[in-house]
């Protein structure tokens, strides 16, 4: 997998898109702190997943298409399990969806689903979590 040696970090996600790491996130001070942790890590999460799946889709952009039920879709999967250290990537999951209307949270591929989920598990808790 190519996202593998060119994402291991936000900023180099944000690299690949061409992006200010340090001015590309909104300004979520107005929020209480839960909040605004929540909101800075969606925002980060959707940069790391538009820029491994264009890697994963030879440098063009990936959009999902809904509308077409033989397009696979994966999105991490987690579980809980006791005490503070209980947040898990577990899997994945296939979507199919009859729908327009989609997660901005997908992946090309199963194999970028569990990177991503694994690498970024503390963006993914400080979005569903904290």
């Amino acid at each position: 997998m190519k996202t593998k040696e060119k994402i291991k970090t936000f900023e180099d996600a944000c690299k690949v898109l061409k992006l200010d790491a340090k001015k590309v996130i909104p300004d979520f001070s107005c929020y209480p702190k839960k909040d605004k942790k929540a909101m800075e890590a969606h925002a980060k999460l959707i940069i790391i997943v538009k820029a491994s799946n264009k890697i994963e889709n030879n440098n063009k952009e990936w959009t999902p298409d809904w509308s077409n039920y033989d397009e696979y879709k994966y999105e991490p999967y987690f579980y809980l399990k006791g005490g503070s250290s209980g947040f898990r990537y577990n899997g994945y999951g296939l979507w199919y969806s009859g729908t327009s209307v989609g997660s901005r949270l997908c992946f090309k591929t199963r194999e970028l689903a569990e990177y991503i989920a694994n690498q970024f598990i503390d963006l993914y808790e400080a979005y569903i979590l904290k």
